[in-house]
Formats: C-alpha cells, sequence, structure tokens
C-alpha cells in the first residue's frame, strides 16, 4: 500500500476521471487522485486545489522545502547557532522538571485502569492533584514562552443569534446550566495541546504509543489521557468512546472531574479550513465548549499540515516570535433534536466554529491527507 501511495504521481489519470472537490466521493481514494508528470509543479498546483486544507502557504513554501531569499537564509542560520540550542536546553528542563513533579505526585498511588491500556492519574484527590494540575498549568504557559508564544491574544465572543442555525433559535436554556463536560477545538499544530494545557489542563484522547514515552507517558497519564489505537479497525474502538462518552458526563456533573478536550477533525489542518467533525464528542449529549485557535505569522507557519515533525520543529524554534490568537465562544447547550442526533450537534457546532472564525467548510478528511503526504512526499524527494 505504501509503495502504490508514493508512486501516484507516475500514474496519470484522464480528466473526466477527477472527482468534484465540493462533493463525497465514495470511490476508493487511492484512483481518485490525479497528479500530472509533466513538471511538478503542474503537479502541486493540481494537488493544492484538491487538498487545500493541508497546503502551507508561508515563506517556506510545500513541505517546508520552499527556496529561501538570501537574508532568509542568514536568519535561519544565525537561529540555528544561537535561539534554538537555548530554546531547546529551556524545553527539556521544564519537560524533566515537571515530569520530576508528576513522579513525586504519584508515588505510592495506584493508577485508575478502566480496562487494557486505560490508566491514569486523574483521579487523584487532594494536594496531589492540586500540585499535578496547577504546575502542569504553569509550565505549559512557559513552555509556550520558550517556543516564543510571549503574549497570546484571548477574546470572547457571544455569536449573533441572527446567524445561529434553527436548532439553536428554538432551543430553551437549561434550568440548571451546568459545567460543559467537552471543550471542542480546531485543530491547527501540537501547540494546541500546550495552550489548552494552560488554560483547562483537560483530558485528551491520545494515540496508545503516548503512554509508552519517556518522560510524556507520565505526564499524559496524569492529564487523564484516553489512550486509541488510531490504525486498529477493531472492536477496541467502540471501547473507546464508551469511556470518552463517560468521562465527557462526568465533568459534566461533577465540577471536580478533569474536563475532556477533543479535536473532533481527527488532524491537524493550516489553519484557514475547518474537517468534518466526528460524533464521539457529541454522543454524550452534554454541552460543549467551543473554542477556535488560529496563528497569525509573517515567515514560518506554525500550522503543522504538510511537512515532517522535525524540519516543523526546527523552523518554529527558529523564529523568534510566533504569534497565537484564541477566541472562546459561550457554552454550547444542544436542543433535544440535536441530543437525539449527535451528527446534527457535531456539525451545528462545527457550522459555529467556522462562522465566528471565518473558517472554510471543508469535506476532506485523515484519509485525504495522508495521500496529499504521500504524493507531495514523491514530488519532493530530494527535499
Amino acid at each position: 500500500m505504501e509503495s502504490e501511495l508514493n508512486n501516484l504521481h507516475h500514474i496519470p489519470l484522464p480528466p473526466k476521471q477527477l472527482p468534484n472537490p465540493t462533493t463525497r466521493d465514495d470511490r476508493p481514494l487511492l484512483n481518485s487522485l490525479s497528479i500530472s508528470t509533466t513538471t511538478a509543479a503542474a503537479s502541486t498546483d493540481e494537488l493544492e486545489k484538491k487538498f487545500a486544507a493541508f497546503v502551507r502557504r508561508d515563506a517556506y513554501g510545500t513541505m517546508g522545502c520552499g527556496e529561501l531569499p538570501t537574508k532568509e537564509k542568514v536568519l535561519l542560520g544565525l537561529a540555528l547557532v544561537t535561539l534554538v540550542p537555548v530554546r531547546v536546553v529551556l524545553a527539556m528542563t521544564v519537560l524533566l522538571f515537571y515530569y520530576v513533579i508528576c513522579r513525586v505526585c504519584t508515588m505510592l498511588s495506584v493508577p485508575n485502569r478502566e480496562e487494557e491500556m486505560q490508566e491514569d492519574y486523574a483521579h487523584i484527590v487532594g494536594w496531589r492533584r492540586i500540585v499535578i494540575v496547577q504546575c502542569g498549568r504553569a509550565l505549559a504557559r512557559v513552555m509556550l514562552f520558550i517556543l516564543g508564544f510571549y503574549w497570546i491574544s484571548e477574546s470572547y465572543r457571544i455569536p449573533n443569534s441572527n446567524e445561529k442555525s434553527s436548532t439553536q433559535e428554538d432551543k430553551h436554556e437549561p434550568e440548571e446550566m451546568g459545567r460543559p463536560g467537552v471543550i471542542i477545538s480546531n485543530h491547527v499544530s501540537y501547540l494546541d495541546i500546550f495552550y489548552h494545557m494552560s488554560t483547562s489542563f483537560p483530558s485528551f484522547v491520545a494515540k496508545k504509543s503516548v503512554a509508552k514515552l519517556p518522560f510524556i507517558g507520565l505526564i499524559s497519564k496524569c492529564l487523564g489521557c484516553v489512550y486509541v489505537q488510531r490504525e486498529s479497525k477493531s472492536s477496541d474502538f467502540k471501547g473507546v468512546s464508551a469511556i470518552v462518552t463517560e468521562r465527557i458526563r462526568e465533568a459534566h456533573q461533577n465540577s471536580s472531574a478533569p474536563i475532556m478536550m477533543l479535536f473532533p477533525e481527527g488532524t491537524t489542518t493550516n489553519g484557514e479550513y475547518i474537517l468534518p467533525f466526528k460524533t464521539g464528542g457529541f454522543l454524550a449529549s452534554a454541552p460543549v465548549l467551543p473554542i477556535i485557535l488560529s496563528f497569525h505569522y509573517q515567515r514560518f507557519s506554525p500550522a503543522w499540515d504538510s511537512i515532517s515533525g522535525a524540519r516543523h520543529a526546527i523552523f518554529l524554534l527558529c523564529q523568534f516570535v510566533n504569534y497565537m490568537e484564541v477566541t472562546k465562544l459561550p457554552a454550547y447547550y444542544p436542543s433535544q433534536q440535536e441530543k437525539d442526533d449527535p451528527r446534527l450537534y457535531a456539525n451545528n457546532v462545527r457550522r459555529l466554529i467556522a462562522s465566528e472564525g471565518n473558517l472554510i467548510l471543508s469535506d476532506v478528511g485523515l484519509a485525504e491527507k495522508r495521500i496529499y503526504h504521500s504524493a507531495l512526499n514523491g514530488l519532493f524527494s530530494q527535499c
């Protein structure tokens, strides 16, 4: 399969086989990609039209492989030998310091186990939980500062009632408002996680491999992460979905329980688009808290879209100042119709975030992103 994906740019298809990018195509993804073999530039242009949600538009170009002007190369070289080493040392110091805090606070504690590979320390109460949460929030903000986010613009916006959908206009505010059970946010970069840790310290959904990572594994358990095997198609998904739903309901009913944090798009974009939402965060019928993240840039975009993790991290560390803007919306309480139809609930929240964040609705998803990356790897194999 991987070899087929990497060789897609060698398989020209007639124009009539190109799918309409604005509609769903139920045909296999491998048969829906057409790339011209004349020049890499023409192929890239064609790909960017089909997969606009993942296209990089900064000075570093596609996959961060664009030709840089001499001035940018000089700045990049200076940052590599001065700024990057300092930031790496500081970031590692913060990570190790917080790991020690988590290790001390979880000593002699038994992790909460809901099933195999689902264990956490989020149930710890008392001073140890307070230390874990407060230090985690403070150090996450310190980490963002080290990465160049010296200030973060935050605003609270009340949506215009005239822009609400018909399902929102007729619903009544609950007598007891209650606490939102889950934070719903668009997903632009791994930096999103640091921001949410610094404000609400929520539980995330993470790959199972994260639990085994040195240092980060214990920290993720202190966050109360729910682990999932992303590539698995087994019945494991049903168990994880049930755990997430239970966690959301618990957070809604118990103010001391850690709130869940979900990126329902399932992957990152370039920050200009919003992908279809998965319904997992809406099955509990609990209110959600929508938050919109956006990154502004002049040279390098912090969005983690179509660029390798190592290249992205290096370029990010080389950029002296990075900018993040956060828009917080009021808690969204579902109508009875939305409670009965999680898909409707998810779509309405998605449209609200798109409207308030000036984001473009896109029909592509993680599967299309993987194909786009594979095609780019073929075109830029020397990068």
